[in-house]
Formats: C-alpha cells, sequence, structure tokens
C-alpha cells in the first residue's frame, strides 16, 4: 500500500471509531460527518499543532528533533501532537532506521492554512475576544 492509500485507512478506521455507537448521518462517499470534519478542522485550532503543520509546509520534511528545537517544546509534547495529525491526515511519517521524519501529508494542506488567513484576518479582533472559540483551543504550551 502507498502512503496516501495508507492515510485514507487511517481516516477510515478513525472515522469507524469516532462514530461508534453515536447516530449520525451516514456520510457518502463524498460527505462527511460533521462530527468528523469538526475534529479533523479542531486539530488544526491548537496553536501548537498549528505552528508543526506550518513549520512543515514553509521547511519541509523535519526529523522530531528538529521539531522540538524550533518549537521550544518538551519532545513527548511534540510528538502527541504529531500523533495526533498523523490520526488526522495532515502530517506523514518516514522511519529511516530509528528515526522518524514528518511531512505534510496532503499539498492542498498549505493552501487550506492561507485560506484560513485570509477569511480570519478581517476578523482577527474579534476572534482574539471570542470566548466560545478560545474555549475550544488550548492556550500556546
Amino acid at each position: 500500500m502507498n502512503d496516501e492509500s495508507d492515510t485514507r485507512h487511517e481516516l477510515e478506521r478513525f472515522h469507524r471509531r469516532v462514530t461508534h455507537g453515536a447516530k449520525l448521518e451516514r456520510a457518502s462517499s463524498t460527505e462527511l460527518a460533521p462530527e468528523v470534519l469538526a475534529r479533523f478542522l479542531n486539530a488544526l485550532a491548537d496553536p501548537t499543532r498549528l505552528r508543526i503543520v506550518e513549520l512543515l509546509a514553509r521547511e519541509g520534511e523535519l526529523h522530531v528533533s528538529a521539531l522540538v528545537e524550533r518549537l521550544q517544546q518538551p519532545q513527548g509534547r511534540v510528538s502527541t501532537h504529531l500523533a495526533c495529525l498523523r490520526t488526522c491526515g495532515l502530517v506523514q511519517v518516514r522511519q529511516d532506521g530509528k528515526y522518524r521524519f514528518y511531512t505534510i501529508a496532503d499539498h492542498r494542506i498549505p493552501a487550506l492554512l492561507a485560506l484560513a488567513r485570509d477569511l480570519a484576518l478581517p476578523y482577527a479582533a474579534a476572534i482574539a475576544t471570542c470566548r466560545v472559540a478560545a474555549r475550544r483551543c488550548s492556550s500556546e504550551d
């Protein structure tokens, strides 16, 4: 199996796990349950995870220790965020001996981030004061 197929299978397993036992509308092959899409977007809502994705988009493939250095975060915390991003299909990992290298999983992700920035910019002050959105996002740790 190739990386794209592996990622698709991981997302399908994640979707089954998330929706197991829940009363959700059945999604067609071109639709996605709103709860699953919300979790996907929530993966980008964390400031540390967003910084990881932006670093990978800007710099390309990076080793975990390079991310730890650039983020000034403990290795365990960075690895936890990377696992979330990988599960949600945003990054992919390449094993080289005992080292793990991460890259953006889909070439459209940088465009998604650019669109989000463009959409948020006119409302930046209001977004910064939105208490509901603040509860959903963790503080930058």
